[in-house]
């Protein structure tokens, strides 16, 4: 029986303030309007990319309808301004309009000769009654994004001597059955674990119920989110065992890293030997390490999955373990970390709020430091077939950086494109997720 995967990936992905949608209209909207009309009589609008995926060759082009449910005309002007990913105007538009009584209008727009790169497109309408601005996002040939700043050359190195020190910590698996969270058809376990710097980490194990002491399960191993709590994730299935993880700094692993929400993100930055995503990475190592461990889990069908760091976890994870079967990143951060200054707030905002509080410490010397943990440096060395979910109007992965580590993975490899949603991926994303796992899994 099939995973219940629209609930896994709610608690991976979607439980964060950091993994809300984009939103597509200014607020408040209709500014015009007389209240007591509102329910009555309103014009509403709908902008369409005329492209499933977003995505053109060279021209780009879109359709703007607008619907005029009020008893007299409206005229004004609808006009866009398109923009790169970072707000740099390049090109505007704006055409006198005249929409009749209840009536409704079609205008179509090309933009053609548009070089490689993802663009922002705002629309505007300005007529008698309404005021409104709708957004959207396209690219053009994103397949030939590459960044600009390339993989330090002691890259690997650096990792390596990581997971060396990882591998000098006795783990120390412990595995606690939680009988008041069990189910009818199965069993929860409190699993524990000392990871890199001695650190105890902890998360959840869900197994299906069995009397074949034999029994080996597949395995989803799910990556958490920024400062979300994993709990214990259940479902319907007989053959896949859930491992739940909490890195350190999340969930049921603050014990020692308990910071404030905004502070995480920067933990100990200003040194990439000591930066806390170092200890985050190697915690998803020692978690394949307690998957081989066990002999009821298969250490041949592991899926590393996540949303939002989760994604970025996921993709550091096969990036440097290649026991790691198969991977699926929804909207992972940190990608082309020195592309996101000037195009995102966060996490660049927080990031300048703890350097700023660091006097011997520049801003450019932590954007160096983050190189070593760049999604798209560790992509390079991912190996097993890869599945990746993209938002174009995600406020904390804008699209071209996105691309960018989808063109630096060597390896099999799928993009899923939602071009009206932002930092989350569609249940189509899961429903395929789910149905690529059992099929590369042979769980029928």
């Amino acid at each position: 029986m099939a995973t219940n995967f629209k609930a896994y990936l709610l608690l991976l992905f979607a439980v964060t303030a950091f993994q809300q949608a984009f939103a597509q209209h200014d607020s408040p909207v209709n500014k015009k309007t007389d209240p007591k009309k509102e329910d009555e009589e309103t014009v509403s609008t709908v902008l369409s990319i005329n492209n499933k995926d977003g995505i053109f060759s060279s021209t780009a082009s879109f359709a703007f309808d607008v619907k005029n449910t009020y008893n007299t005309g409206q005229e004004g002007t609808v006009s866009y301004l398109l923009t790169d990913e970072k707000g740099v105007k390049v090109k505007t538009f704006s055409k006198p309009v005249k929409i009749a009584k209840r009536s409704e209008e079609h205008y179509n727009f090309e933009i053609p000769s548009l070089k490689t790169g993802f663009y922002k497109l705002n629309v505007m309408i300005n007529v008698s009654d309404y005021d409104d601005t709708t957004r959207r996002a396209f690219g053009i040939r994103p397949d030939e994004i590459k960044s600009a700043y390339p993989k330090p050359a002691d890259f690997d190195a650096f990792w390596k001597s990581a997971k060396a020190d990882l591998a000098k910590v006795k783990p120390q698996f412990k595995v606690t059955e939680q009988p008041s969270q069990n189910t009818d058809n199965r069993r929860v376990f409190l699993i524990e674990m000392k990871s890199l710097d001695n650190l105890t980490i902890r998360g959840w194990m869900t197994i299906p119920k069995t009397s074949n002491k034999n029994k080996t399960f597949s395995v989803l191993l799910g990556l958490p989110g920024y400062q979300v709590t994993l709990k214990p994730i259940v479902g319907r299935d007989d053959d896949l065992a859930i491992i739940t993880l909490n890195t350190r700094g999340q969930g049921n692993s603050r014990d020692v890293i308990h910071t404030e929400r905004d502070a995480f993100i920067s933990y100990n930055i200003e040194d990439k030997n000591k930066y806390v995503m170092r200890g985050v990475i190697m915690d998803c190592v020692r978690a394949v390490d307690f998957i081989y461990s066990r002999k009821e889990l298969r250490h041949d069908q592991i899926l590393a999955t996540g949303g939002s760091m989760g994604g970025y976890l996921a993709i550091a994870l096969a990036g440097l373990d290649n026991r790691v079967t198969i991977c699926s990143a929804q909207n992972p951060i940190l990608s082309d970390v020195h592309n996101l200054v000037g195009a995102v707030e966060w996490p660049i905002t927080d990031i300048r709020k703890y350097v700023a509080g660091k006097p011997d410490v520049t801003f450019d010397q932590v954007l160096q430091n983050m190189e070593y943990y760049d999604t798209k440096n560790f992509a390079t060395t991912v190996k097993c077939p890869i599945l990746l979910g993209l938002g174009l109007l995600d406020p904390y992965v804008p699209p071209g950086n996105g691309y960018a580590v989808y063109n630096s993975l060597n390896t099999d490899k799928r993009v899923m494109v939602y071009k009206d949603l932002g930092h989350e991926v569609s249940q189509k994303y899961k429903d395929f997720e789910g149905a690529w796992m059992r099929d590369t899994f042979g769980l029928f």
